[in-house]
């Protein structure tokens, strides 16, 4: 199986892949600032999603005008910033573009999106305290072909805010090292996925 993790600079997903054996490349405009440039390819996550190399898709595509973070700035004063609106839709093309790649397992990572842009309903909401980190950040799943996510080390107590507690961006957008744990040891082998997916 190849699997292509888009729009991750990290390498963090990618890795956790590779730990299992997994041909797993990351894609994003910029250099991978993870450990293996060689696992990293400088280019168009779109383009690389429809090469039709990839069994399985794990996309984090940007959310800067998506996300219901950013409704303050969409429509200041109550009246609609019409440049951000359509920054807004071009984001929302992209995500569009990365979920109906031609790819037989499909996972789209997002935070919750502003209502007006319309985007599919999840198919799940998952936490990092979900996976061993205290801390809050709601994070959607949009899966094709894929089982949900499940819990692997659940915290309940001393739950921070993982936005308050870390003002770096790149930081921030990192993904957890429990999420992408969880994503190798349950999904890197299709032949133990139920025959009950969800699907777009």
């Amino acid at each position: 199986m190849r699997v292509l993790v888009a729009c991750e600079a990290s390498g963090t997903v990618t890795a956790a892949f590779r730990s299992k054996g997994i041909e797993a490349y990351s894609c994003d405009i910029i250099p991978t600032y993870g450990n293996h440039p060689e696992h990293h390819i400088i280019g168009d996550a779109i383009e690389e999603a429809h090469s039709g190399k990839y069994d399985m898709l794990i996309a984090f595509p940007p959310c800067t005008y998506l996300s219901n973070a950013g409704a303050v700035r969409l429509f200041p004063k109550g009246v609609r910033n019409e440049k951000r609106y359509q920054k807004g839709l071009e984001a929302k093309a992209f995500f569009m573009a990365l979920l109906h790649a031609p790819v037989t397992h499909v996972c789209i990572e997002n935070p919750t999106p502003l209502k007006c842009f319309e985007l599919p309903p999840q198919t799940q909401v998952i936490q990092p305290w979900h996976h061993g980190h205290p801390y809050t950040k709601r994070t959607l799943l949009w899966l094709r072909n894929l089982p949900q996510l499940q819990r692997t080390d659940t915290i309940t107590k001393g739950l921070q805010s993982w936005v308050k507690v870390h003002r770096n961006v790149t930081k921030r957008q990192k993904t957890f090292d429990g999420i992408a744990d969880a994503m190798a040891d349950q999904w890197h082998n299709p032949a133990n996925f139920d025959k009950q997916l969800s699907l777009f």
